[in-house]
């Protein structure tokens, strides 16, 4: 779910997070639909995502989420 969310906030489609990734359209997919993925992959999908500007929330009492991370104004 927080992947999507994170797509969905950086505006981009599942091809451009493959892409971005270096994985297949069909391994985002099979992510956001829950299935098991190597360990490696979903690392590599989260580093992707963080590296874009999104940083994860955990759950806190409120659910788990995402959120853009601010950029400091120079």
């Amino acid at each position: 779910m927080q992947c999507k969310m994170a797509r969905v906030a950086l505006d981009w489609g599942v091809r451009e997070l493959a892409a971005a990734a270096k994985v297949s359209t069909q391994t985002v997919t099979r992510f956001e639909r829950g299935d098991h993925l190597k360990a490696q992959t979903i690392q590599t999908l989260k580093d992707t995502l963080e590296a874009a500007g999104v940083e994860f929330i955990p759950e806190n009492g409120g659910g788990v989420g995402v959120r853009l991370k601010s950029r400091s104004v120079s």
